[in-house]
This record gives C-alpha cells, sequence and structure tokens, in this order.
C-alpha cells in the first residue's frame, strides 16, 4: 500500500509498506535454513540430543518445540505479510510512535553483539583450517594484535567485509544469498554426516555414547533432570524454542516481502518443523559417528572437520561452515538492527546506513571478544526481555485488533497511535513487570526456584502480555470525561 502523507520523523522508503513482494515458499524456507544452520545452531542441536538420551525422547522433544516455533512465527509472520511493514514499524501499534524505539534498541544490541561473535564463529572455522599448513600455524602463533593471532584478525576482517558485499544493494539481494547458500550447507552436512557414518562402519541414534560420558558432558548444561527424564526434554524443548526469541520479534522483516499467507504458511512449515527435525537428526547421527570415530563428543562440527584426514573435505567443511554463519548473521543480526536503527533516525538513516552502524559497533567489539567474556550473560539478560515484547505486541495485534491495522496511521506522528506524546504507557507497564519476571529475579535474585530461568522467556511472554490486555481493557471501560 502507499502511504499518505507520512510524518518525516516516522517513515523513508525503507520503513515503508513492501510494495514488491517476490519473495516465495523457497525464500521463506531459506530465512529458517540461513538462521539454524550454523556453527552455534549445530553445537545447540548436537548438544540437547545429549540431553534427550534417546532417539524417541529426541523427536518428542524437537519435534514439539518446533511446531510451537512455526505457530509462533506465523503470528508475526501473518501480520508482516499482511501490513507489509518491518518489525519497528509494526511495534508502533502497541508502544507509541516513539516508543516503539525502545523494543527497537533492545533487538539491535542484542544482533550487534551476536553479529561480533558470529563473525568470529566463521573467521575461526577458516582459521582452523589454515593452521593445519604449518608456516601459517607457526605465523598464527607467533603474531599478534589487538589481542587474538593476526591470523585471526585477518580472517575476522575478511568475513567482515563480505558480509557488507551482501547487503550492498538492500533484501533482495539478501534474497539471492539465501536461495543459494541455504542448499549448500545441507548439502555439506549430508556429507558430513554420510562420511563419518561410513567411517564409523555404523549408523546410530546415541546409543554408542555411554551414560557416564552423557552425564559429563551435559552436567554443565544448565539443564535440570538427567539425560532422558522428563525435566531434561521440558528443558530441551524450551530451550529450542527460546532459541529463536529474537526472531519472533523481527520475522515480519522477511514476512512482509512473501507473496501470500498460503506462501508464508508452506515456507514456515517446509523450514520449521519439517527442516528443524531433520537438521538435528543429522546433527545427533554426525555427533554419534564421530564418537565412535574418534572416541570423543565433539559438539562443535569445526572439531570434527579438523580432523578430516582428507584436507579437500577439511577445507569443503570450513568453506561450508563460514557460509552457513554468513546466512544467519545477515538474517538475524544484520537485517533487524538494520531497520531498528533506520527506525530510530529514518531521515538521517536507511537500510544500508543502518547496517553499516551494526556491523561497525561489531567491528569494534572485535578487540575485546565480549563473547567469550562474562559479557554474554549481559547480552543473554537483556535479550530475555525480547519475551514481554513479543507478548504486547501479539496481544495488541490479534486480542485488542482483531489484526485490523490501520497501516497508514503508523506513519502519522499524531495519529491514533500516539498515546501519550508518542509513547503508549500501558505497554511499558506491562513491559517492565515482564521483564521483572523473565529476567531481572531469575538473574539478580534467588526468589524463584532454579529452573524458572530455562523458562524464562515464556513468563515473559505470558505475563507481558496479560498485563498488557488487562490495562487495555481497563483503559476502554474508563468513561470518556469532558475536556
Amino acid at each position: 500500500m502507499t502511504v499518505s502523507n507520512p510524518s518525516p520523523a516516522l517513515y523513508n522508503e525503507d520503513l515503508a509498506p513492501a510494495e514488491d513482494r517476490k519473495w516465495g515458499a523457497f525464500s521463506i524456507f531459506n530465512v529458517w535454513t540461513s538462521d539454524v544452520h550454523s556453527l552455534w545452531g549445530y553445537y545447540l542441536a548436537a548438544s540437547l540430543f545429549l540431553l534427550c538420551g534417546s532417539f524417541v525422547n529426541f523427536v518428542i522433544a524437537i519435534g514439539s518445540g518446533s511446531l510451537v516455533i512455526f505457530v509462533l512465527m506465523s503470528l508475526v509472520g501473518n501480520a508482516g505479510v499482511k501490513t507489509g511493514v518491518p518489525f519497528p514499524v509494526l511495534a508502533r501499534a502497541s508502544f507509541g510512535t516513539f516508543g516503539a524505539n525502545v523494543p527497537a534498541l533492545v533487538r539491535a544490541i542484542v544482533a550487534c553483539f551476536w553479529y561480533g561473535a558470529q563473525t568470529a564463529a566463521a573467521s575461526g572455522a577458516i582459521v582452523a583450517l589454515l593452521v593445519r599448513n604449518d608456516s601459517l600455524l607457526a605465523f598464527h602463533q607467533n603474531s599478534h594484535m589487538l589481542g587474538h593471532s593476526t591470523l585471526e584478525v585477518i580472517c575476522y576482517v575478511v568475513i567482515w567485509a563480505l558480509q557488507l558485499l551482501i547487503i550492498q544493494r538492500g533484501m533482495e539481494t539478501v534474497r539471492k544469498f539465501q536461495d543459494w547458500a541455504g542448499p549448500a550447507v545441507w548439502i555439506m552436512m549430508l556429507i558430513l554426516a554420510v562420511y563419518l557414518v561410513i567411517k564409523a562402519g555404523t549408523f546410530s541414534f546415541g546409543s554408542e555414547i555411554p551414560r557416564d560420558v552423557l552425564l559429563e558432558k551435559t552436567k554443565d548444561a544448565g539443564i535440570p533432570g538427567e539425560p532422558g527424564s522428563f525435566p531434561a526434554l521440558a528443558a530441551v524443548s524450551a530451550t529450542w524454542i527460546t532459541y529463536f526469541a529474537a526472531l519472533y520479534l523481527n520475522f515480519c522483516d522477511f514476512s512482509r516481502y512473501a507473496k501470500d499467507v498460503k506462501t508464508l504458511r508452506r515456507g514456515n512449515l517446509w523450514g520449521l518443523p519439517i527442516n528443524l527435525l531433520a537438521f538435528c537428526l543429522v546433527a545427533g547421527v554426525t555427533t554419534t559417528a564421530a564418537f565412535t570415530v574418534y572416541g570423543e563428543v565433539l559438539l562443535h562440527p569445526d572439531q570434527i572437520s579438523a580432523k578430516f584426514d582428507s584436507w579437500f573435505l577439511a577445507l569443503l567443511a570450513a568453506l561450508t561452515f563460514a557460509v552457513a554463519t554468513l546466512g544467519i548473521n545477515v538474517v538475524a543480526n544484520f537485517v533487524s538492527p538494520a531497520f531498528d536503527f533506520s527506525n530510530v533516525f529514518p531521515k538521517q538513516i536507511n537500510f544500508k546506513r543502518g547496517g553499516y552502524i551494526a556491523a561497525f559497533i561489531a567491528l569494534i567489539l572485535y578487540p575485546f571478544a565480549p563473547w567469550e567474556t562474562g559479557a554474554a550473560h549481559f547480552v543473554n539478560f537483556i535479550g530475555s526481555t525480547m519475551g514481554p515484547i513479543f507478548g504486547v505486541m501479539m496481544v495488541d495485534y490479534y486480542l485488542i485488533r482483531k489484526g485490523q491495522l490501520d497501516v497508514n496511521a503508523l506513519y502519522q506522528e499524531n495519529g491514533e497511535f500516539r498515546f501519550q506524546g508518542g509513547w503508549h504507557g500501558n505497554a511499558f507497564i506491562a513491559f517492565a513487570i515482564g521483564a521483572l519476571f523473565s529476567s531481572i529475579l531469575p538473574t539478580f535474585t534467588t526468589i524463584l526456584p532454579a529452573w524458572w530461568g530455562t523458562y524464562g522467556w515464556f513468563f515473559g511472554v505470558g505475563i507481558g502480555g496479560i498485563v498488557y490486555y488487562l490495562l487495555r481493557m481497563g483503559s476502554a471501560r474508563k468513561p470518556v470525561t469532558a475536556r
């Protein structure tokens, strides 16, 4: 749709409702292959596999979690298709035209941190390959700068620069990259699994890993119960669902380009429950086979590829892992802050400039490598506040507004969503109460039980959404007084 007379402080071409909708089901499917098929995604899938204790338990825990993910992504995705707007603009309906900058910046902070972490992971896969050469290994060990080896710095900067090239031409280039990278990663994952299964001489889903080894590998996972127990399976499913907390907010950044709701549903169906379960199964088979071949549990795929006798296979694996990690960085950690920063200063910052800001922050962070320190706890603390934001937005869109939204008013400074000077007090009260139970109390106090933190995001969604609904209903029942 075309926006009429938008306020300059709320509008630019990148934030406008999407009109050129070329994304088919395959492109939506590859949003999910790009988001999950990374070094971090593989590590999480393999870790959760160990916590399940058996193949049947794994299918139940991951399968049920993936179905929940499908439903949640469909909720925010359908809103994106119908309105055509990105996340920070959609947030204006519940948080106010200017208040929406708060949830947008929360999402952007988390994205910038993980942008650097994922870039470091991708460059690490390349370093692991290069140090197989004796000369490069010596260079890696003896030359240092910015708190890292010089080889690590060079690889990080190269990977960092490659990501900038991907977004030079906007979201259409992102779509084309995903459509190529997603299938490539799947092919490499299958090659890795088949290679190890053949070398192991057996095909198994974890039965070869002794229970004492499982207990040792999972003792610090922060998940209650022994592997295979009901508490462990419930926590596995909850952890898998929470892993996508950031994209529950900004999936509309992508779904807004889908042709229609039917296309979105088909892409989500293949990309979420089907693809997620298949990917996790491949990760489980690979981990089990690697244990049989190498005699140890290797949860990181680059650890496995580093042991390959074949230099060619190691090269193929390293390049694929790097591409996979670039994929999730573009999807989860580049597109979102690009729109989020643009939303704060739309007259000065467009999509490209917002992306450059996110990339620049990641570059500045690299010498400090905060993802390798306790700073990760801070980012997880900030990230857990995304639960109440999601609860508030979905309650507002589906329960309060019944899926009907005046899109043009989202771009009007003095329109329907001005609330109190551009800020919606009810949304921020609900957000604060939800964040109290999702992150503040579990992180800084012992008032709540130890298991609470595992489900913190869920409590944030539920409590934030319920409080918002009650406040909105209370406001609607107040009599209107003459002014």
